[in-house]
């Protein structure tokens, strides 16, 4: 519970108004473009600064773009640092021992040899997650594998991958069909001809269906290119339809071949009708992926005649509301609309929840927000006021001369602040805005988190040692106490239905406190 508290908590920080004076890490866009950043497994890293009230607080130093957590990619270095050639010589040899066993064009070798072998020889090892050849199979002998694989099931491969679960690298939460089909039907009906697939696997699940499509109807003139970090993908398709892909660095790890095929479907017929469909993962960086973002964007507008400047590439960003100010900030043509994007895999981002309990990804894009129809029949109205659809709870405000919510409830109107709020908030004298009945007047404090002074923190506090032997205890004591539980279970004693359903409940109260 405390660990997805933690995550929820960052995610809502940084899509907080007010981190301007905050303390914590912070990406530093504008290098010096002459000093290429150093290389890790991921490609080019990025630069960050900690910071302590707005103020950067020690040396910047190099991290990788993809990875948050140092368990996932180690690679750390001070901007001003100098290697010496042996340990440069040594983080070469460690990148190329981390990428792919194999090359995008072994892959393509392997794919056109496996769809050509009879069904019976088909195969697909779950443990290692690779389509296997008559070759590979006594490596295998003593693994999962799985036999017969169809051609359907080759054109849905994300029914045969398992996700991974690092929730800030790769985030792979698989769109609902439900979600899947209502942006098929609505890059139909706003006429695309292409789309760029870019992130996770619920744009992979997009670009499956996208393909499907075409392949079972004529009429449908769809195609699409994934760009993805996770390079399993790219035993299932042809150069053309998948480039291995960072996109927080707009790295493409097959070099300038997949760059070109990047750039040539993006300036297909002229750069016209093609859309970019991103769903980053929840923990990444605003930052980065604007940069990345633009860079796609000046792709296209290369392929573009000099009399077309004013024209922007189509993009749909499916991200939580709670971003929206910072992604406006990057892009201000961007509105965000009210469709509540659903997830298979996901425990909370459920389709028909209410309340706190809904959704709160959404979909933002620089396209006019009345061209784009929400389905009526799950609830959504078109307001005339606004010349858009919304929820059927988002109500006009008259004073605000908007449709307000942002999370599927109907808000409240703070004459004091002269905005809108949410239902759970209330007005408060001493700190002059709107918060959550409990809140904290005083506002987050900086310094240590053991004993709460300002002039260092956890990591360098004289205090550590002993908080560690009191966290050990309390662990120690939890665990007794799980233990007595589980004999007692044993001995035949009911549990209390309370614990069988905790770690839901846990998760919707984590969810609910991110969302109030």
């Amino acid at each position: 519970m405390a660990a997805l508290r933690d995550r929820l908590g960052d995610v809502e920080a940084e899509g907080s108004t007010s981190h301007q004076g905050s303390s914590g890490v912070e990406v530093v866009l504008h290098s010096d473009p002459a000093t290429p950043a150093p290389l890790c497994p991921h490609g080019p890293t990025l630069l960050f600064v900690k910071v302590s009230q707005g103020k950067e607080e020690t040396r910047r130093f190099y991290a990788c773009s993809a990875c948050r957590d140092r368990k996932d990619c180690s690679f750390f270095q001070w901007e001003d640092e100098k290697l010496s050639g042996a340990r440069l010589a040594a983080r070469e040899a460690h990148n190329r021992t981390c990428q792919p066993p194999l090359s995008r064009t072994k892959c393509v070798e392997r794919y056109l040899k496996f769809i050509e072998l009879p069904l019976s020889q088909r195969k697909f090892c779950q443990g290692c997650q690779q389509l296997l050849l008559p070759d590979d199979w006594e490596k295998h002998l003593e693994h999962q594998v799985v036999g017969d694989i169809s051609v359907t099931q080759l054109k849905r491969p994300s029914q045969l991958l398992y996700p991974l679960e690092n929730k800030k690298t790769n985030a792979q939460y698989l769109f609902a069909d439900r979600s899947c089909h209502f942006l098929i039907d609505l890059l139909s009906t706003l006429e695309f001809r292409r789309v760029l697939c870019v992130g996770t696997p619920s744009c992979f699940r997009l670009h499956e269906l996208i393909r499907l499509k075409a392949s079972g109807d004529k009429k449908s003139n769809i195609k699409s290119l994934l760009l993805d970090i996770d390079f399993r993908y790219s035993q299932f398709y042809v150069e053309d339809s998948f480039c291995h892909y960072n996109m927080f660095n707009h790295h493409f790890f097959d070099g300038k071949a997949a760059l070109e095929v990047c750039r040539t479907f993006l300036q297909e017929d002229k750069g016209e009708g093609v859309i970019m469909v991103t769903d980053p993962p929840f923990g990444g960086l605003v930052e980065p992926l604007a940069v990345t973002f633009k860079k796609l964007i000046a792709m296209w507008k290369e392929g573009q005649s000099q009399g077309n400047n004013h024209k922007e590439l189509p993009i749909f960003w499916i991200f939580p509301y709670f971003f929206e100010s910072r992604i406006c900030q990057f892009f201000p043509s961007f509105c965000m609309l009210d469709y509540q994007v659903d997830y298979d895999n996901h425990a909370l981002y459920k389709h028909g929840k209410t309340g706190r309990k809904q959704s709160p990804v959404r979909i933002f894009t620089n396209i006019p927000p009345n061209k784009i129809i929400l389905p009526v029949e799950e609830g959504y109205r078109f307001c005339p006021l606004c010349q858009r659809y919304v929820s059927l709870e988002n109500q006009h405000c008259e004073h605000c001369n908007s449709c307000t919510s942002k999370d599927g409830r109907k808000w409240n109107h703070c004459f004091l602040c002269k905005k809108c709020v949410k239902p759970s908030w209330i007005h408060c004298s001493i700190c002059n805005h709107c918060a959550l009945p409990d809140h904290s007047c005083e506002g987050p404090k900086d310094g240590c988190f053991i004993c709460g002074e300002l002039d260092h923190k956890r990591g360098t506090c004289p205090n550590i040692s002993a908080s560690k032997k009191a966290n050990k205890a309390v662990r120690k004591q939890k665990q007794r106490k799980s233990n007595k539980m589980k004999m007692e279970t044993t001995k035949g004693q009911p549990m209390n239905h309370t614990s069988v359903t905790r770690k839901k409940k846990r998760r919707e109260r984590a969810h609910q406190y991110l969302c109030s």
